[in-house]
């Protein structure tokens, strides 16, 4: 495991955002959703693509807290344009588990 220095993970910009839209992506070369995330009035609403049909549907989504990175550049998914990375773990059968909160965060809100 590579070490990094303070600094570096400063760089990185892991925010709250609640999830406000979830839709099919049947171009994506992995069962995947199309998200809309809501991170507050500072970022507004951001896009991503996110491999998580295994282990939630789109309604139980609606409303759910997740940490993402919003300071990684663009990235083009087929026709779709992702905005942040939704974090998650592998489980033990390799189904990502979002990465959440506790408790009811501002959206927006910056890991510390």
């Amino acid at each position: 495991m590579e070490e990094i220095s303070w600094a570096d993970f400063e760089k990185v910009e892991l925010r709250v955002g609640t999830v406000v839209a979830v839709h099919d992506f049947p171009e994506a070369r992995k069962p995947a959703y199309q998200l809309q995330i809501d991170f507050g009035q500072e970022l507004g609403i951001r896009k991503s693509s996110a491999q998580i049909t295994a282990l939630y549907t789109k309604e139980e989504l609606i409303g759910r807290q997740i940490v993402a990175v919003v300071n990684f550049p663009k990235k083009q998914i087929g026709k779709f344009m992702s905005e942040c990375l939704v974090t998650g773990f592998s489980d033990a059968n390799g189904d990502i588990v979002l990465t959440a909160v506790e408790r009811k965060v501002p959206n927006g809100a910056r890991l510390m």
